[in-house]
């Protein structure tokens, strides 16, 4: 390769890859020092220059001049001999454009891939949280990779994480992925390639962005996708719960009075949460009512299961929890996951006991409901025509929620 084809190559190859040309020349102008010094067998370091205009190859060696100082290496205590003046000595071999021409392939190629990561680090290091679709690569026993864009891949770990402690799990344990498969991914980390920890670590060589499916802020991108009142900021989600691939929690409330958060979120005939659920392919989620009020809070938190009674401990952070004997299997959940799941959503220490066995009533301040008022008064009355009970929370003043109130009146049913 003459060296103005070599000059030539590097602009378009720059131009294609959107890299910065004398950013290229120069680290290409490193690497083919440290290969000349090796081939000429230099007796010390070597410096390459490339004329930016003919592409011409010059290759000096740096001899030091004067005296040399001591300088004591901080990791090992040994004392080394700095120059501070080199003396730079020509010796540019005849044949420097045929030896360049074949060091430049791979020197170019690792020049590109690095230069590469870096853009891609730039461009999404402020985008971590941001919800992407992507589309499968490929995959491996450990990890998938998903096409962002042309030229942008990303990895989702699914490390085993007993066999590597280290590494991470982010898929969710119902999912498996096939080729060309579109999917939405969290970006949960950037890694930045010229990082010494990341180089340590052996990551410099893997994709940049690290996304996930089973962050909980998954499930919140989600819904600001369907609901527009939470994308809005009329609708809060206060708190996200998560057993990735089997069920989620997540609490709402609004700052409108007259909005039901539950009912936004669900949608018409549950039409918004449904497209949740089927992009977390099937996972279950239960929309709450979020309340500042820890008992109510709590109640909330433990839907569907009906709660007669709720005692808040502040001073343990601890809630009890009664609920009638028909009611039990329902609040605690197959093997606790429902009750498990409320006490993440809720901060709370949750103990959940059954009727029979909790004795008398429970008298306190921070009583939820008493039995004169029943637990059916604060949820919807609306039934449907297959008998389903309506899982939101009625309005105030109204036995209906937001979506069924207005049919409701229009029926004399109000």
């Amino acid at each position: 390769m003459a060296t103005s084809e070599l000059i030539a190559a590097l602009q378009a190859l720059a131009h294609e890859r959107k890299i910065d040309e004398f950013y290229l020349i120069e680290r290409l102008e490193d690497s083919l020092a440290k290969s000349y010094q090796h081939i000429l067998d230099l007796e010390w370091d070597a410096r390459v220059t490339i004329d930016r205009n003919t592409g011409k190859i010059y290759v000096y060696e740096l001899v030091p001049v004067g005296e040399p100082r001591e300088e004591v290496d901080e990791e090992t205590g040994e004392v080394e001999l700095v120059y501070d003046e080199f003396e730079e000595r020509d010796v540019t071999p005849d044949d420097v454009s045929r030896i360049a021409a074949q060091n430049a392939k791979s020197v170019i190629n690792a020049i590109v891939r690095e230069a590469g990561r870096k853009s891609i680090y730039e461009e999404f290091s402020d985008r971590v949280g941001d919800l992407v679709t992507g589309t499968v690569l490929q995959g491996t026993p450990d990890f998938t990779i998903i096409k962002i864009r042309d030229g942008v891949e990303a990895e989702l770990p699914h490390y085993d994480t007993k066999r590597f402690p280290g590494e991470r799990n982010e898929r969710p344990s119902n999912e498996h992925y096939r080729h060309n498969q579109r999917l939405k991914v969290l970006i949960i980390d950037v890694r930045d390639p010229s990082d010494e920890e990341t180089r340590a670590r052996g990551e410099a060589a893997r994709p940049p962005i690290v996304v996930s499916r089973t962050h909980p802020d998954l499930i919140r991108r989600l819904f600001e996708i369907e609901v527009p009142e939470i994308y809005d900021g009329m609708v809060e989600i206060k708190s996200i719960a998560r057993e990735p691939g089997a069920r989620s929690k997540v609490a709402v409330v609004s700052r409108e009075s007259n909005l039901d958060p539950v009912g936004a979120c669900v949608g018409p005939k549950g039409s918004r949460v449904r497209m949740v659920v089927e992009e977390l392919r099937n996972e279950r989620v239960d929309v709450i009512q979020w309340s500042d009020d820890p008992a109510a809070y709590v109640a909330n938190a433990l839907s569907p299961a009906k709660v007669s009674h709720v005692t808040i401990d502040e001073d343990n952070h601890y809630a009890t929890v009664v609920v009638p004997d028909d009611q039990l299997s329902l609040a605690i959940g197959k093997e606790g996951q429902n009750a498990r799941l409320a006490a993440r959503l809720t901060g709370w220490h949750i103990d959940i006991k059954s009727t029979s066995f909790a004795g008398e009533p429970l008298v306190s301040d921070n009583v939820l409901i008493d039995e004169e008022e029943g637990a059916d008064d604060e949820f919807c009355a609306y039934v449907s025509e297959d008998g389903t009970r309506c899982r939101n929370h009625a309005r105030p003043g109204s036995r209906f929620c937001g979506i069924h109130q207005e049919g409701q009146e229009e029926a004399g049913q109000e």
